[in-house]
């Protein structure tokens, strides 16, 4: 079995406050530090700050729809454009949605369903951080 903790600056883009603060407490459990967006605009604020502050993220975690703003598609964009080596993982609870079903074409290191399991949640985090591979879609 994988570990499911783990270390590193994690950025949280989710556009329910609920979710972020869940989410938040499971990864900080983990062993993260968190950090927080509620849209993709405040993400790429983050992130690029993080960078020029020297404490850049090791993964953000995106929220793929966010109604009347900028969703987790759109900003992977911009954040690869800042940084091509982003870590970013797409979520989502539209299992169907064509981004989470082939995550790697869209860009995204990896993929966790919502609603989340820590053990997932845990296992593809750390794959994607300290292993440098794909997070891998589980079957919910």
């Amino acid at each position: 079995m994988k570990s499911l903790g783990g270390t590193g600056r994690i950025l949280l883009m989710d556009d329910e406050e609920d979710v972020r603060q869940t989410t938040g407490e499971v990864l900080m459990r983990l062993g993260y530090t968190v950090e927080f967006a509620d849209d993709g605009f405040r993400a790429i604020d983050l992130y690029q700050g993080a960078i020029i502050a020297g404490v850049p993220f090791d993964a953000v975690i995106m929220d793929l729809t966010v109604p009347g703003s900028m969703g987790g598609n759109e900003a992977l964009e911009k954040l690869l454009a800042i940084d091509p080596q982003a870590r970013v993982l797409v979520s989502s609870g539209y299992l169907n949605d064509p981004v989470m079903t082939d995550y790697k074409k869209y860009g995204f290191s990896g993929v966790v369903p919502k609603p989340y399991r820590i053990h997932d949640l845990g296992e593809t985090l750390h794959a994607v951080i300290h292993e440098g591979v794909s997070g891998v879609l589980r079957d919910h």
